[in-house]
């Protein structure tokens, strides 16, 4: 018994010994593996911070001229587009630019034509797995709420739409893969949507590849998060309100107890 104790014991010593070796030569693979994750300045993310409505309609642009080509936005419809300042006429014509379902015709046929106001946004696939069929089993996920459902937020997505370059010497990619820093494994199967000049801005912006990014980004956080401004500014008053009522209970307070002897 005592000399399976000594074993145990000696075992146990050079677990700890090793112990402190192992870790630093396993540290610098997952270093090497680690993403940084971009620090953009977002006009949306403090307390009291808005949605920048010109960055927000250049992402739009973005997002129909590219985006819309692989990804849905099937929580939105047109005309949510107001929130981002577009006026009605504004509305009609870019919805008018998309085909989608418009019901049935009078033979009880599946009809298509241009969207109205009304429309939800056109989704560039009937179905996911007509999707999978085009990106080798990869669907393009939909970015209705992209912006929320990653860790990271706004910062991240920023970071897949400028994170394609070169893989390094010796990574892998199969076909219809692209290295991306940002992205989970380095593989992702999107090719790089943007790059410098990719759409001509209607408001007269150098579209270079990180104003389109931090543009589309813009919108995709507007589109997650439409109601934020308001209830930001429903937070204020509420505190405001509470502010007032905490200064009237307290003069109410003192006028009540003022001739009290305590």
């Amino acid at each position: 018994m005592a000399k399976l104790r000594t074993l145990l014991a000696g075992a146990f010593a050079a677990t700890l010994l090793a112990a402190p070796l192992a870790v630093p030569l396993a540290a610098p693979a997952f270093a090497q593996d680690e993403a940084t994750m971009p620090n953009e300045s977002w006009s949306f993310e403090n307390p009291f911070g808005t949605f920048d409505l010109a960055a927000a309609q250049r992402g739009l642009q973005i997002y129909g001229q590219v985006c819309s080509n692989c990804h849905s936005l099937k929580f939105l419809h047109y005309r949510d587009l107001a929130g981002i300042g577009l006026t009605p006429e504004q509305i009609k014509a870019f919805a008018a630019q998309f085909t989608v379902p418009l019901g049935l015709d009078d033979q009880g046929n599946p009809k298509e034509g241009p969207a109205l106001p009304a429309s939800e946004f056109r989704s560039p696939y009937p179905n996911a797995t007509a999707a999978a069929a085009v990106f080798n089993g990869a669907v393009p996920p939909d970015l209705s709420v992209m912006v929320n459902a990653r860790e990271g937020g706004p910062n991240y997505v920023y970071g897949i739409l400028t994170g394609f370059v070169n893989a390094p010497a010796g990574f892998k990619l199969q076909p219809g893969q692209y290295y991306n820093t940002m992205y989970p494994g380095h593989r992702i199967a999107m090719p790089p949507p943007l790059q410098d000049g990719t759409v001509q801005y209607t408001d007269g912006t150098k579209a270079t590849l990180h104003q389109e990014a931090h543009d589309v980004v813009t919108f995709l956080a507007w589109a997650a998060n439409p109601e934020m401004v308001e209830r930001k500014q429903m937070g204020v008053r509420i505190v405001l309100f509470l502010i007032f009522m905490t200064g009237l209970t307290y003069a109410v307070k003192r006028k009540v107890w003022a001739n009290v002897e305590h």
